[in-house]
């Protein structure tokens, strides 16, 4: 975790003021402002030199969807499980330093330049904690939105399903406040769910009347 000194609550608000003169034409995670933008930048040329399919999740995926107040000091990336061991070694010869993990962990790098975490999801992982892991599997990239090689944002359906899985406060309120701002696609999100695992129907259900009440106070 970032020590909250005065250069780093600087350099966020700073972040903070060009994400919100931007929320209207920072439409791909190339177009991220500062040392995040950088790094998205340098992840995407490793993705199209693998010609491989990613995703970006997390909080500027949250950002992205509608709820302009979460920030995030990390890069999350959705990688197919055949190609997370070319990507690492391709990123130890790029920047990036690959972190020793705790057996059973899911890889991660630092951007040595930056000093910028990217984390990795492996397609086929199970979200969640010991205590409460997730009914379901982490899709494939191109579930999720994936196009190409270029690196693109998580679809909402998506987010809200792997946020579902994460099971955790902080992914629960993530939900709310992107419900409360998507109003129009709640039926449509609950659709694809119903699809996925009835365990994340009634999960997201509950969320639902959750951000309907607070919407309300």
């Amino acid at each position: 975790m970032n020590a909250v000194t005065l250069p780093f609550l600087k350099e966020n608000l700073e972040l903070g003021e060009l994400l919100l003169a931007g929320r209207d034409s920072m439409f791909e995670p190339q177009d991220l402002p500062g040392r995040y933008g950088r790094v998205v930048k340098v992840v995407d040329h490793l993705l199209q030199l693998l010609n491989c399919p990613s995703v970006l999740r997390g909080g500027w995926a949250v950002w992205r969807h509608g709820f302009f107040g979460r920030m995030t000091q990390d890069i999350d990336i959705v990688l197919p499980a055949d190609r997370i061991d070319e990507f690492l070694q391709t990123a130890a010869v790029s920047g990036f330093e690959v972190l020793p993990q705790p057996a059973g962990r899911w890889p991660k790098v630092r951007h040595k330049e930056t000093d910028v975490k990217v984390d990795i999801l492996p397609e086929g992982a199970r979200p969640g904690s010991k205590s409460k892991l997730a009914p379901t599997l982490i899709p494939h990239p191109a579930e999720l939105g994936a196009s190409g090689s270029t690196l693109r944002y998580i679809d909402l359906p998506g987010l809200v399903q792997l946020k579902l899985g994460a099971g955790r406060a902080r992914d629960e309120a993530d939900i709310v406040e992107l419900l409360r701002v998507n109003e129009d696609k709640v039926v449509m999100i609950r659709t694809y769910l119903a699809g996925i695992h009835g365990d994340h129907v009634a999960a997201f259900d509950l969320l639902v009347e959750r951000a309907r009440q607070q919407r309300d106070e």
